[in-house]
């Protein structure tokens, strides 16, 4: 151990086999071997490799699932939004979230941190750091020695229903076939990117980009930018924009106030992540349309870094009513006026709805919706109702009359998630409570397909434990 009580990964590693094997962490495999036209079926696969998928593929092995495989569009080390288009320096969430680890202590966050920097360095952090968090993801994979197959785009799921299969298949011509499917594809996962009509339909691509979209801003040193929005990722990638050399970077917000009420802390304080599934639908329909209703505001030392550069200026009432390319720029339009910008950035949100997702073109038209399925108390909200409506595992449910076969197997293991089970997938508030429901919700289904075979050979089981013999002289 060094002077500052770090004792080092190998150390730390070393611990964590121990707790795993003092827990018997790694259940035995149960689920009986299947394939199709010769070649193997997964138990499992796990789109997206990210916290939610890796969590999946290690949880799962507690439930005695252990042939999944996790499939990642990105190269390795490159999951998720954290080394792509995520900008803010550190994550919203507070420190001590322990998402993932399953109760291993020398799985959290925190053993990873002070095992190289000690209590003092942890004691220290107010709030990870987002390159710190991907390092640790980073780790948590190759520690737990998860399968990940990385440049593995899903273009289609086909499903199988007779084989109670579903067939995938990737940008790379390659194919497998799956029992069980997780979407496990984070905060865009559900739907898309909102882009407003009128800057898709008046400027060209060149000029404008997306917040979820990779950005050199570096190429627009000593420039002017307009950026559109008004919740945290606006002011991430303000300060973000200004620190790589931008000399101006203009966030529009509609309100006439910033947003200063960030709902996800009193749903962390009482409980609310983790008991918000057991609500009615009509309660849960009224509290996510209140929710919905917050921007989720920047965090207080966000706002300070963007604000700190001379380049920053925030326009509050200000949405934009029009935009347009003037001499190689673009003019934006708002009640103030007119301002032009070298490039204007998009922080609009997202919209979830299962038919805005290629993969699922095949089924979309058979998902229940939360605006089919329940009527509110007050007035329609648009957003929620384009919502898939899940079963209580993040399975895919049918609307009525449909049949519900193709949709056997699927589960909505992302941010689509949120009306009907709350902040869960891929929400690191929510994570810890929802992946225990997800993996119960998998094995079920995975022991209840076969339940007839497996019920059937508990029937007929017959080997014997005791060896004994009684009365004295009788066989064994």
């Amino acid at each position: 151990m060094t002077s500052t009580g770090a004792i080092g990964l190998p150390a730390l590693e070393a611990q964590l086999a121990r707790e795993l094997d003092l827990v018997g962490f790694v259940r035995p495999e149960w689920v009986r071997p299947r394939d199709y036209d010769g070649e193997r079926v997964l138990d499992v696969a796990v789109i997206g490799g990210g916290q939610c998928g890796l969590a999946t593929a290690f949880g799962l092995r507690r439930e005695g699932v252990a042939n999944v495989l996790v499939f990642d569009e990105n190269a390795a080390g490159f999951e998720g939004p954290w080394e792509t288009y995520a900008r803010m320096v550190t994550l919203r969430t507070p420190k001590h979230l322990n998402p993932i680890d399953f109760g291993i202590p020398s799985l959290t966050y925190q053993a990873w941190w002070q095992a190289q920097h000690g209590l003092a360095g942890w004691e220290a952090v107010d709030k990870i750091a987002r390159g710190d968090w991907m390092d640790y993801l980073r780790w948590y994979r190759a520690v737990l020695d998860l399968p990940v197959e990385n440049g593995a785009k899903l273009t289609r799921i086909e499903p199988l229903p007779q084989a109670g299969l579903h067939r995938l298949h990737f940008a790379s011509g390659a194919v497998e076939h799956a029992r069980k499917v997780v979407l496990a594809t984070g905060i865009q996962g559900g739907g898309e990117w909102h882009t407003p009509a009128m800057v898709r339909d008046n400027l060209p691509k060149a000029l404008w980009a997306h917040t979820s979209e990779p950005i050199d801003f570096g190429a627009h040193r000593g420039k002017r930018i307009g950026i559109l929005g008004g919740g945290a990722s606006a002011f991430d990638n303000a300060q973000h924009a200004l620190s790589q050399g931008v000399a101006a970077a203009e966030v529009f917000i509609r309100r006439k106030q910033l947003p200063r009420v960030n709902p996800i802390r009193f749903m962390e304080r009482v409980g609310f992540t983790a008991r918000y599934p057991a609500l009615d639908d009509v309660t849960k329909y009224a509290a996510m349309d209140c929710f919905l209703g917050h921007n989720q505001p920047p965090t207080n030392d966000t706002f300070a870094r963007a604000a700190a550069f001379p380049g920053f200026h925030l326009h509050l009432g200000a949405p934009w009513l029009d935009v347009a390319e003037h001499e190689g720029r673009v003019r934006v339009t708002s009640p103030q006026g007119f301002h032009e910008f070298d490039f204007v950035v998009i922080s609009t949100g997202l919209v979830s709805d299962p038919g805005l997702r290629p993969e699922l073109g095949e089924v979309a038209d058979l998902i229940l919706r939360w605006g089919e399925q329940v009527t509110p108390a007050g007035p329609r909200n648009r957003l929620i109702d384009a919502h898939p409506y899940l079963g209580e595992a993040f399975e895919f449910l049918p609307r009525p009359g449909a049949d519900g076969a193709p949709l056997h197997g699927l589960f909505a293991f992302n941010y689509s998630a949120l009306v009907s089970l709350g902040l869960s997938a891929s929400a690191l508030s929510g994570l810890h409570n929802a992946l225990p429901r997800l993996l119960r919700g998998v094995a079920d289904q995975l022991f209840l397909d076969d339940r007839d075979e497996l019920v059937r050979d508990f029937m007929a089981y017959d080997e014997h434990e005791f060896l004994g013999a009684w009365p004295k002289g009788e066989a064994a």
